[in-house]
């Protein structure tokens, strides 16, 4: 059977509107943001309205036996949406609707691609709150966010993607859907098939739905921020905050080379002295008294620890000018190159040997690198700057890549804290969780997937 027999099958069942070919819209869906991964040309880009369209083309590629790459936004880190030759994209953004916000027993029932700031924003109005947070999440879709169990922010005191998740919709590969989970607080029947599904980055079927938790709307944040003149200092705090039971709803680290880019994008003094090496930015949105004791406590912490600064404010636009901060080092960084973004997490404990070994693949590679996180869950993002138009900086680049998290492992860390395998990271998988548990990962992918449908290469070979 022919490619076109295909294309013709998904335009009989979807209209020709949801089914493009022409190659110049087709390389818009084909990768996500990591320049490392590689990408094919799709046969087709398709974007099914509904569970049955995505049903629909399901049966059809399993009928002619073309692979699938199911999609959100394309904001992922890990080419865990990047096409293969011959595939067919699998676009959920029109599965937008967010079905049902259940106040009674906080939770939501939403399509994969909704928007995660949109959907935050709706449930808002409800006097409810969706922790999940990425750094995109103004452009990232909940199916994405489900499929790579996608983190953020406030992770230290809220979880990851996977903790919010109470059920799911599912279309596997013989095109059925399967409805796992539940909408209870406890349940314990069967296997939990829903978090299997959660982080399996479209290997194993095509999340269509999910059912969600909802926290109490949180108050508005109180901030602090600490600068230190060593990384140790800075690390020793982070580990004496875990080690008095201290749960801050946000964290964050900045090592000296993205204290500098910040400064300078931001065109401002952050308030550091020349000689400082990091800077811890911490919130609490317990709310009033509760808040100012959980403040004082990591100011004095901090201070404990031999901060050369250490200020807390209750001023909203003032913790948000804090803050900024830490969210453009990214952007920041463009002012020198463009960047590589790695994704490592390790022991809390362990943060700032992380940041010391990157400054060593620094030296060795003679390219930029700047370390920020999560200091709250130990989960890094080492960044790597390089000139665009260069090869040779680039091959040094993906040196440093590789070198990072070697460096992760070592701290007896994971490759890997919210971003996800993808097709960067096949062999580091590997390489952390060892052989037997590779092969647990092909006989699950197997018994699920036995004809390698979904996104086939990814996360792992067969």
């Amino acid at each position: 059977m022919s490619n076109h027999a295909l294309v013709t099958r998904l335009r009989e069942r979807l209209g020709d509107a949801a089914v493009l070919t022409d190659t110049d819209v087709t390389d818009a869906y084909s990768r996500d943001m990591m320049p490392l991964a590689d990408s094919g040309k799709p046969l087709a880009v398709v974007l099914p309205s509904d569970v049955e369209g995505v049903q629909a083309v399901v049966k059809a590629c399993a009928e002619f036996e073309v692979p699938i790459v199911p999609r959100g936004a394309g904001s992922g880190l890990s080419g865990a949406a990047n096409a293969i030759d011959g595939c067919v994209v699998l676009v959920l953004t029109k599965l937008d609707k967010i079905v049902e916000i259940d106040e009674g027993n906080r939770l939501a029932v939403v399509q994969p691609g909704v928007v995660n700031l949109d959907f935050r924003n709706a449930v808002e109005k409800h006097g409810l709150f969706y922790p999940p947070d990425p750094s995109s999440y103004d452009w990232c879709t909940i199916g994405g966010n489900l499929s790579t169990n996608a983190g953020g922010l406030c992770c230290v005191k809220y979880g990851v993607t996977t903790d919010s998740v109470l059920g799911l919709e599912v279309v596997l590969a013989d095109g059925s859907v399967l409805k796992t989970g539940r909408r209870t607080v406890k349940g314990v029947a069967g296997y939990d098939l829903a978090r299997l599904f959660v982080g399996s980055e479209g290997t194993l079927g095509v999340i269509t739905q999910a059912t969600v938790a909802l926290k109490p709307l949180p108050q508005l944040p109180a901030t602090l921020v600490a600068a230190f003149n060593s990384t140790e200092a800075a690390g020793e705090a982070v580990a004496r905050v875990v080690r008095e039971g201290l749960v801050p709803s946000l964290m964050e680290i900045m090592d000296a080379t993205s204290i500098k880019a910040a400064e300078a994008y931001l065109k401002t003094d952050l308030g550091t002295s020349s000689d400082c090496k990091a800077l811890l930015l911490a919130q609490s949105d317990s709310g009033g008294e509760v808040a100012r004791r959980e403040l004082a406590a990591l100011e004095q912490i901090c201070v404990d620890c031999g901060a050369d600064l250490a200020y807390a404010t209750e001023d909203l636009e003032e913790g948000k000018m804090l803050l900024q901060a830490r969210r453009v080092v990214l952007t920041a960084l463009e002012m020198y190159g463009v960047w590589l973004t790695d994704d490592v997490c390790v022991p809390r404990t362990r943060i700032a040997e992380l940041i010391a070994g990157c400054e060593r693949i620094s030296e060795e590679v003679g390219l930029r690198i700047a370390v920020v996180g999560h200091a709250g869950d130990g989960n890094m993002h080492p960044t790597i700057v390089y000139a665009p138009d260069s090869e040779e900086e680039f091959a040094r680049a993906r040196i440093a890549f590789d070198a990072i998290l070697d460096v992760a492992l070592s701290l007896g860390g994971t490759v890997t804290g919210e971003h996800g395998i993808g097709r960067i990271k096949r062999e580091w998988l590997a390489k952390e969780i060892g052989e037997v548990g590779i092969q647990v990962h092909r006989q699950i992918k197997r018994a699920l997937d036995p004809g390698n449908l979904f996104n086939p290469g990814s996360m792992f070979s067969l």
